[in-house]
């Protein structure tokens, strides 16, 4: 860059860049997707096809930063785990996270059509954070954190679109009935008056979606699944999308090489 009187300016950037020994988590949200959900007619409680973009989005992030070890999400939200070591844009959070910010974006304009018959119907937005944890343990609890809200949030969407859908109340009558109720209340309401039982409904609604790196043997796949190259390292990976239980050390266990140096 050509220096001028007018370099000083530089002085005023704010240096943010992440601790060094950190796990990078940047987490984006929907913003004001309540509205959007009903404008574009998602089901309640739950839209799979709104949900499988999501997904999509976030495999494509994962393909452009190979840095990203492990992703969660659910709703309208994606949370992405950028290893200890990482050097993406010198670990300026302000750059990671508006860079992943603004593909999983793009990326959910783009992969739109692939999942919705009808057009968008105005450009949605997520808000983005960066948090850092300085251990496994700290990132595990945050990765828990994220699947028990899901599990909470939809157990209750679940028991109060029972009760508006099948019950025949209305929003509010159902906010009233469901005001203090504990989970095993609401269990029974769904087993008792609708004949549901929540632990049978898809895994994807109750535990959310992880996208997981998984080392092959070679960049062939013949199931699907998006195989991309670590840009440091020779091995080929397989990223997988799973809804499965990641509070417990079960999946840990099987999938060691995600918290490996």
């Amino acid at each position: 860059m050509a220096k001028s009187k007018f370099e000083y300016v530089r002085q005023f950037e704010a240096d943010d860049r992440c601790l060094p020994n950190c796990w990078i988590v940047v987490r984006i949200d929907g913003k004001a997707f309540h509205k959007f959900s009903d404008v574009h007619g998602f089901e309640k409680p739950n839209e799979k096809r709104a949900l499988d973009l999501m997904t999509r989005c976030a495999e494509r992030v994962m393909e452009e930063f190979s840095e990203i070890c492990v992703a969660y999400g659910q709703s309208d939200e994606y949370s992405f785990v950028f290893r200890k070591n990482a050097e993406l844009y010198n670990r300026r959070a302000s750059k990671v996270m508006t860079n992943v910010c603004s593909l999983f974006t793009s990326s959910y304009l783009f992969y739109w059509p692939s999942f919705f018959t009808s057009p968008i119907q105005y450009p949605p937005s997520f808000d983005g954070r960066v948090v850092l944890y300085p251990s496994d343990a700290n990132l595990r609890d945050y990765l828990s954190w994220r699947q028990a809200d899901c599990h909470i949030n939809n157990l209750y969407n679940t028991a109060f679109w029972a009760l508006v859908q099948q019950g025949g109340l209305t929003t509010k009558q159902a906010e009233e009935r469901l005001r203090g109720t504990l989970s095993s209340d609401k269990n029974e309401i769904l087993f008792q008056e609708f004949q549901t039982n929540y632990n049978n409904l898809p895994a994807l609604y109750r535990k959310g979606t992880v996208v997981i790196r998984e080392p092959i043997n070679d960049e062939s796949s013949g199931d699907g699944s998006k195989v991309s190259k670590n840009r440091k390292h020779a091995k080929a990976y397989r990223i997988t999308a799973l809804n499965v239980d990641i509070i417990q050390k079960d999946f840990w266990s099987k999938y060691p090489h995600l918290l490996a140096e």
